[in-house]
């Protein structure tokens, strides 16, 4: 086997040039919030960041290329500081178990990732007990939250509520998201109380691009907020949890503590700049884009594409019963449209997923993709 002293920047480049030849694929992808990400690409872009503005090393997260990402995440949520984390579970994981402090509990959603999906880590390794609320909803209401805290103060032993985390978009509810309004009159309550709220904004972007609100503007009724880097912006993995420089202080500690500390984690953080860049104005064109699409769509005899109330980017496609679902997705593939299997627990419905990729063809040629492909499998 033949080895070789030439630096990785340099491998990364004679790499990228051997696939600088390759055109970019037309394929719309109707899942995922971001572009797929393959090995190619990625080497490509590690390749260009390096070139241009040249990967700075860190030390186990602290540092380097690391550093400057935090501080763009940071600037474009609107807080003070950042600090990179490996997952996003860990994100809110510390996230409420500084806004905590010595307060035994936490109050999320029933349908929350945090919930459901990590182990009862907040409750096995920091002792505080998730209480959750709105069961099977996507979100629970102001009323609902103050009998909580109250139940909670009001016991025999008092065991007060530390934090309130809200996830939105939800992803158990297809990607349903929690009204700004409502957002705001929970965290103005939290605020008034002194109980701390964080944000799982791990798709923040998605619910900006579906009701046209700002990120920053929604990271700021909360405290703290984390946003996922590999959903969209291109990373292989990773999170910003984003807050005040008091609650980011010394937060990398806890970070090594749970074992999140990585080395070379300057490759993930190089490419989340590189998609950051420009993202949220191709995500609204590709919004704008899939309305107008579905409105076209909609004309058409045998499909729906419908919304969901207090949607994101997800939507509903229904066909109707002489239309062959398996034949369908065939030919939508054939024409260059990637969509999921019908969901055999909805009668067959498709869920669309606008992302990025929705900018790869034009309105027009889509359309006509759909309308070929209901005319194509209609029994």
């Amino acid at each position: 086997m033949q080895t070789t002293d030439r630096p990785v920047t340099e491998l990364l480049r004679s790499d990228a040039r051997l696939i600088s030849d390759i055109p970019p694929s037309n394929t719309v992808i109707f899942r995922g919030d971001g572009e797929p990400k393959l090995p190619s690409t990625m080497l490509q872009q590690l390749a260009a960041f390096d070139q241009q503005f040249t990967l700075k090393e860190d030390s186990y997260s602290l540092g380097g290329t690391v550093e400057q990402l935090e501080k763009k995440c940071a600037e474009m949520l609107g807080k003070e500081a950042a600090v990179f984390m490996p997952t996003g579970t860990l994100a809110n994981h510390l996230a409420i178990r500084k806004l905590c402090g010595i307060k035994p509990r936490a109050i999320v959603q029933e349908q929350s990732h945090l919930y459901n999906d990590s182990g009862d880590c907040v409750t096995r390794l920091s002792n505080i007990n998730l209480i959750p609320l709105a069961k099977e909803c996507p979100y629970f209401t102001l009323e609902t939250l103050k009998a909580a805290v109250a139940q909670a103060a009001g016991g025999r032993v008092i065991t007060p509520v530390g934090a309130v985390m809200v996830e939105s978009p939800v992803r158990r509810q297809s990607g349903k998201i929690m009204p700004f309004d409502e957002m705001k009159a929970v965290t103005d309550y939290c605020r008034d109380k002194q109980i701390g709220s964080h944000l799982d904004g791990a798709r923040l972007y998605m619910m900006s691009g579906a009701t046209g609100i700002p990120p920053a503007d929604y990271a700021a009724l909360f405290d703290t907020v984390y946003v996922s880097l590999y959903k969209y912006f291109g990373a292989p993995f990773g999170a910003i949890l984003a807050g005040t420089a008091e609650f980011t202080d010394g937060l990398y500690h806890d970070r090594r503590m749970f074992g999140g500390g990585l080395a070379s984690a300057n490759f993930a953080a190089a490419l989340a700049l590189q998609g950051i860049d420009g993202f949220e104005e191709r995500f609204n064109r590709a919004m704008t884009r899939a309305r107008a699409l579905f409105d076209k769509i909609n004309a058409l005899e045998g499909i729906t594409v419908e919304r969901f109330a207090h949607g994101s980017n997800i939507f509903p496609l229904k066909l109707a019963s002489d239309v062959d679902r398996t034949r369908f997705v065939e030919v939508l593939k054939a024409h260059s449209v990637s969509v999921s299997p019908p969901d055999s627990d909805h009668a067959g419905r498709i869920l669309l997923t606008v992302n990025p990729t929705l900018l790869r063809q034009d309105i027009q040629n889509l359309f006509c993709a759909f309308e070929r492909a209901i005319k194509e499998s209609q029994r």
